[in-house]
């Protein structure tokens, strides 16, 4: 019988990477003499991706850019971000004994974002996180992104698992759409980046801190 594979989402899920993003996206809007946005604001749009973001920073400016010019700010956002990828994000609190602990109890574990994928191995390999991971896919690893079903799927089978037994966790409704969209049971963080309750979203179970997670997935398991 194969192995149980827990999937993660990365931002807002194992890694407090709002720091550093929004630092970014106030890099690039000041470069182009625009007022930065407020970090509890800015937190907010995380989860929308660079474009997303920068397209927010934009219109919280009371502007509107064409595609090219958006396009030309993402490459900037991306090319900074790059290179402080890790100045300021950590995971979140008790990230690595959680993971330790289902590692050793047998779970296969991966990472299925839509961050970039080497952007996405930076940063983990940057965290000493890496090495955690069967596998670690993108919005590119596939050509496609969540809430696609097929990246998680996927992503799933990168790892050596089994849909039939996997559960997805993250922080938005992203993650909970892209789970449903690919019958895998999601579990929801609700210390991420959304601007909707996590609860609200209808996942399978909200948890509060990474300790709760393992027991949690046990329990899921157990009665599934």
């Amino acid at each position: 019988m194969r192995p149980f594979t827990i999937v993660f989402d990365l931002d807002g899920t194992l890694v407090d990477t709002a720091p550093d993003l929004v630092a970014a996206l106030n890099a690039v809007l000041e470069r182009e003499g625009l007022r930065p946005v407020a970090y509890a604001d800015a937190r907010l749009m995380v989860g929308a991706g660079a474009r997303g973001m920068i397209e927010r920073g934009i219109k919280a400016n009371g502007r509107l850019l064409p595609a090219t010019e958006i396009d030309r700010l993402e490459q900037d956002f991306l090319a900074h971000y790059a290179d402080h990828i890790a100045v300021h994000s950590q995971p979140f609190d008790g990230v690595e004994a959680t993971l330790d602990q289902l590692a050793e109890s047998g779970c296969r574990l991966a990472v299925c974002t839509n961050k970039l994928e080497w952007l996405s191995l930076r940063l983990l390999d940057a965290l000493k996180l890496s090495p955690r991971f069967r596998a670690i896919c993108g919005a590119d690893t596939f050509g496609v992104s969540k809430p696609n079903a097929a990246i998680l799927n996927r992503t799933i089978e990168r790892a050596g698992g089994d849909k039939a037994r996997a559960i997805m966790i993250g922080d938005s409704l992203t993650d909970v759409a892209t789970a449903r969209a690919a019958s895998v049971p999601v579990i929801a963080v609700d210390f991420g980046y959304t601007d909707i309750p996590v609860a609200e979203l209808k996942p399978d179970r909200v948890v509060s801190a990474f300790s709760e997670l393992p027991e949690t997935i046990f329990r899921m398991l157990s009665t599934g």
